[in-house]
């Protein structure tokens, strides 16, 4: 006991400096954030905050440590970020949906700090920051096993005032939501997203449930509450179980046992640099345009994660491309890249430069 005693001393000791040298801290960031605002530079300097990282890691005596102060140093960070924020009245972000939807859990996972704003539709997310009225937005991108959001994609092509900042995969446990008292056997009819419902689809097959689209998961979980039907229930998250008073009459009701949903985090300013970086890009509508695209990529040693496409608005029969690649968009091989790509495509643009979280 008394060995754990003086270890618990000796933390009691070394909070109490880290309280006085956080403050200090923050101190600093309220100067980072006035000189910021004066000089109108961005909330994120992502190549600042790698160099910070590494600069820390290499003070560290004791490499068994590393992992761990890694994220505290991000922790750190993200702290610094969202104070800059709220002092430069930024720290408005923007979801669609209602609370507990799962745009709003990867927002609150995303930014704990920020004030969340939720809009009706994906579009008005979009415009809300072009507007300024958030200084970002977090929109479903992609889920692991039903696939695209073709409308953000969609969007993300349409409104070139908007950037992708940041990417975030959130592991996604779909469950069976019923009013309390309800019983498995009473549920005719299921509630939710249609792409909750799609990623439900083998379980609800099963049980011969009627299926009904809905805005979004969290909406369902409301109706379902107010409308306190046993017969109805919804497809959503736990957390949207306890916002709602609902009982979860079946876990994990998802086919994939590995759901998850990439969540990407749009904003007016592009990080400076990232470990990866995503291009939309048309072609002519000849033999072989694109196969020399995906060609040149390959030739200068960029790994391309993934390739999509998509109809061109107004344009019947041609499509627009999004491909994600490996690497510093800073790079000399890089800008290369971007230029000869000038010379293969009709059209050519940066959509983002990020890391993963």
């Amino acid at each position: 006991m008394d060995e754990l005693l003086k270890a618990r001393a000796v933390i009691d000791e070394v909070d109490a400096q880290m309280a006085e040298l956080f403050c200090r801290r923050m101190d600093a960031v309220q100067s980072v954030a006035a000189y910021k605002k004066e000089k109108g530079l961005p909330v994120l300097d992502a190549s600042r905050e790698e160099a910070v990282v590494a600069k820390n890691l290499a003070l560290l005596p004791k490499a068994e440590y590393s992992e761990l102060y890694e994220d505290f140093v991000r922790h750190n960070m993200a702290l610094s970020r969202a104070f800059q924020r709220r002092m430069l009245a930024m720290d408005t972000v923007a979801y669609q949906g209602v609370e507990g939807a799962f745009s709003h859990i990867a927002l609150r996972k995303l930014f704990p700090h920020a004030t969340a704003r939720a809009y009706p539709t994906w579009s008005q997310v979009v415009q809300a920051v072009e507007k300024g009225e958030a200084v970002c937005g977090v929109l479903p991108f992609e889920n692991s096993h039903a696939g695209d959001v073709s409308e953000v994609l969609d969007l993300c092509f349409a409104h070139e005032t908007v950037c992708v900042q940041q990417v975030y995969d959130l592991p996604v446990s779909q469950n069976l939501l019923g009013i309390a008292g309800a019983k498995l056997s009473d549920v005719k009819q299921v509630v939710s997203h249609p792409q909750a419902l799609q990623q439900s689809a083998k379980f609800l097959r099963t049980l011969g449930l009627s299926t009904k689209p809905m805005a979004n998961t969290a909406a369902a979980a409301k109706y379902v509450a107010e409308t306190k039907d046993p017969s109805l229930a919804a497809i959503a998250s736990k957390e949207t179980a306890e916002l709602y008073g609902l009982s979860v009459l079946a876990e994990d009701v998802n086919t994939s046992e590995n759901n998850t949903t990439r969540f990407i985090v749009i904003g007016k300013e592009m990080a400076a640099a990232g470990s990866r970086f995503s291009l939309l890009f048309t072609v002519d509508h000849v033999a072989g345009s694109l196969a020399r695209v995906v060609q040149a990529i390959g030739e200068m040693g960029f790994n391309m994660e993934c390739i999509k496409s998509r109809p061109m608005p107004h344009v019947s029969w041609e499509y627009y491309f999004y491909v994600e690649l490996v690497g510093d968009v800073s790079s000399q091989s890089s800008h290369a890249l971007l230029e000869k790509l000038k010379g293969l495509c009709r059209t050519a643009r940066v959509l983002g430069v990020y890391g993963r979280t």
